[in-house]
């Protein structure tokens, strides 16, 4: 039973202080019925993707909370995945019709974020490490700072290189009028930005965003529809402490042959993908445990504009990423789809891929525990 997208939408990404997650939610959850041409109430089930909504809001009952917003009685649940909350709810969402439970599911990813101190949220965001990464007062960007210095240890990729992520994925960013940030940035800019955790500096990092994005997944088939032909999980440990190789994230290599195999493709076949640019390191690994580069070739082939918006092979983030478009944590899995999804329907306008009919989605939570990877056909 093929999972069909019968449409997806995304609220506008950044520093939305006069709307709350209620108002975010409802926004893009009635456009993505109309889009769909047909009224909610066809909705036999909702899935939320959220991480922080308990730790910053103070409510957890997300499931409850949307659908009486949205005036539904259906089985809603929220699900907590970390950064790949959004992931996780279309993984779930894509097997509960794929079991034939249900034909019609509504997805929606939604985190407010910027209302709460930098701090507050640093510290809520830390609930996705280890017991001992938060005793020692580790915080996301030092954690990914020691993957960034063991990939240049064992590749010799340089800053510079890195510095290039941020800059193409600004450059994306700035076709995308729902990107938190349009502006378009240089190398220059980014080596010489403040440093976070080194060798990362801010504009190494993704921003806090407050933001949504809604799916509407059906067993219905369409003649011209996009489909979803492949869903995987998959999940390491919490604490880099425990793993074997900090160059690569076993959870998403996992996940992502899975996915190949299931839908039965390879990666040469992938033609755009949206990937987990938390920091411009954690694009450069994507690159090489998605297949898409070998191992130690991904910062060069960056630098060099093969994964830009041009006559490439692949384009890589044409959303702008989570560096620029912003990272809604709970929201970005679900962003991440609607984009491939509307590069595959050919209606992404001045950041459109042609012949853009193979594309992928890597949404992780943490800094790899957990790993979800989607193949959208056209």
């Amino acid at each position: 039973m093929p999972v069909t997208i019968l449409s997806g939408v995304t609220s506008k990404f950044g520093e939305l202080w006069d709307v709350s997650p209620r108002n975010l939610v409802k926004e893009v959850a009635l456009a993505a019925a109309d889009e769909a041409g047909f009224a909610l109430d066809k909705i036999e089930a909702v899935f939320v993707g959220n991480m922080l909504s308990s730790s910053l809001g103070g409510q957890d009952h997300l499931g409850a909370f949307f659908s009486e917003e949205l005036g539904l009685s259906v089985p809603a649940v929220k699900i907590e995945a970390a950064c790949a909350s959004g992931g996780m709810a279309a993984h779930l969402a894509y097997l509960a019709i794929k079991s034939g439970q249900y034909k019609n599911v509504l997805v929606v990813g939604v985190e407010k974020m910027t209302d709460h101190k930098p701090e507050a949220v640093a510290a809520a965001l830390m609930g996705a490490g280890s017991e001992g990464e938060r005793e020692a007062g580790a915080t996301f960007p030092a954690l990914y700072a020691l993957i960034a210095r063991a990939h240049m240890l064992k590749y010799g990729t340089t800053e510079a290189a890195m510095a290039e992520v941020s800059v193409k994925n600004h450059f994306h960013a700035s076709l995308n009028s729902h990107a938190q940030f349009t502006n378009r940035i240089t190398r220059q800019m980014v080596m010489e930005s403040p440093v976070v955790a080194s060798p990362l500096k801010i504009l190494d990092c993704s921003p806090i965003t407050d933001g949504a994005a809604a799916l509407i997944l059906s067993s219905k088939p369409l003649k011209k529809g996009i489909i979803i032909s492949a869903s995987q999980a998959a999940t390491d440990s919490l604490g880099l402490a425990q793993r074997l190789d900090l160059t690569t994230l076993k959870a998403a290599v996992s996940a992502s042959n899975k996915a190949y195999q299931e839908a039965g493709v390879k990666p040469e076949d992938i033609k755009v993908a949206e990937v987990h640019d938390c920091f411009s390191i954690a694009e450069i690994i994507a690159m090489e445990d998605l297949g898409f580069f070998p191992k130690g070739e991904a910062a060069s082939a960056i630098e060099k504009g093969k994964t830009q918006l041009g006559n490439n092979r692949l384009v890589v983030n044409t959303s702008g990423g989570l560096k620029a478009a912003g990272h809604p944590v709970g929201a970005t899995g679900v962003k991440q789809l609607v984009e491939v999804y509307q590069q595959l329907k050919g209606i992404s306008g001045k950041k459109q891929v042609p012949g853009a009919d193979l594309g992928l989605t890597h949404n992780i939570g943490g800094s790899g525990a957990t790993a979800v990877i989607h193949i959208l056909k056209k």
